[in-house]
């Protein structure tokens, strides 16, 4: 699997931009208010930290960098340990890079996951929910202070790869994605906030906390 196409890729790139602002009050939030709250302009920034589990690995690789969206639409995520690499999503393409490798380019065309995150992320910067469900239904939870957006792919092709997509945030601070895949474990990316929150924690239940909008034990 290519970093470009691993589940938390696909999905941190959907929503991983997204930067808190003002705290509402609490009360019970819908998919509406959720995508108006956490829908910014470009450019926007945010560190994070994700952790992959997988069979083929000893113990889970933790990865730490940098979300963007610039000003002309493009997606860049950038790790920066415990190595370098940027992935950015723009003009219909995926291109990868790593120091000392040529960049890899991967034609959104040929990944209909990539595909969906465009979309997907296009529409949860607009706060627009009608744009978003052509790609998943959106189911709201929680409360304001502490809310829950659950997206399901509508596309049967994108349903066998992805199960769904678990979104965790406070007020208008998205702090966490949790992508569950078709088959195999849950892949989290913690943001803003949460990875702030996450500095020093390397216990997969502890992260697992923090995702959830707990304190890591």
């Amino acid at each position: 699997m290519t970093a470009a196409t691993h589940p938390c890729l696909r999905l941190a790139l959907l929503a991983g931009l997204l930067a808190p602002a003002c705290a509402p009050a609490a009360t019970g939030p819908g998919a509406d208010w959720i995508l108006q709250a956490v829908a910014r302009p470009a450019p926007s920034r945010t560190v994070f930290v994700e952790l992959r589990e997988s069979p083929m690995l000893k113990q889970p690789l933790r990865l730490q960098g940098e979300y963007r969206r610039e000003t002309d639409g493009r997606l860049v995520r950038q790790v920066h340990a415990p190595y370098a690499e940027t992935t950015t999503l723009a003009d219909g393409e995926a291109v990868v890079e790593r120091a000392g490798r040529a960049p890899r380019r991967i034609a959104l065309s040929q990944v209909p996951e990539l595909m969906a995150v465009q979309a997907g992320f296009g529409a949860l910067l607009a706060g627009d929910r009608e744009l978003l469900r052509q790609t998943y239904d959106v189911e709201a939870g929680g409360t304001r202070e502490q809310w829950t957006l659950r997206l399901l792919p509508r596309d049967p092709r994108l349903a066998r790869s992805l199960a769904r997509i678990d979104l965790y945030g406070r007020g208008a601070e998205l702090r966490c994605v949790e992508s569950h895949p078709a088959k195999g474990p849950p892949q989290r990316t913690l943001m803003a906030g949460a990875a702030a929150a996450a500095d020093g924690v390397a216990e997969p239940a502890a992260l697992a906390a923090l995702c959830h909008g707990g304190a890591a034990q």
